[in-house]
């Protein structure tokens, strides 16, 4: 019987830096201990999908593959959703830095 070691979904990190945001794709993948000892990992495009001792976990791979092509609207795009969180970012930049500091964009 495998174990599953770790299990993380696919989502965006987001980054802020003044005046901007940045949003990084993680992968979804699982960590898992093989019934023979083996700890393998698997992502939804893993191509090898068999344990050395012959255990097949396409399946789990089609599954991970699957979810990540069907996540809810609010994870697949992220910045449609946080207009709030952008406003209060781009009221502590701009309380954080003055019109002539190098971070602020300069369109006058």
């Amino acid at each position: 019987m495998s174990k599953i070691i770790e299990s993380v979904e696919a989502h965006y990190e987001t980054l802020e830096v003044p005046f901007s945001r940045s949003y990084h794709w993680h992968q979804a993948h699982v960590t898992l201990e093989c019934a023979c000892g083996e700890i393998l990992a698997f992502s939804g495009t893993s191509a090898i999908v068999t344990c050395r001792c012959g255990a097949a976990y396409g399946a789990l791979v089609h599954d991970i593959h699957y979810r990540e092509e069907h996540l809810h609207e609010e994870d697949a795009h992220p910045w449609h959703y946080d207009l709030q969180s952008q406003e209060d970012q781009h009221l502590r930049d701009e309380a954080a830095y003055p019109k002539d500091s190098p971070w602020r964009y300069n369109d006058g």
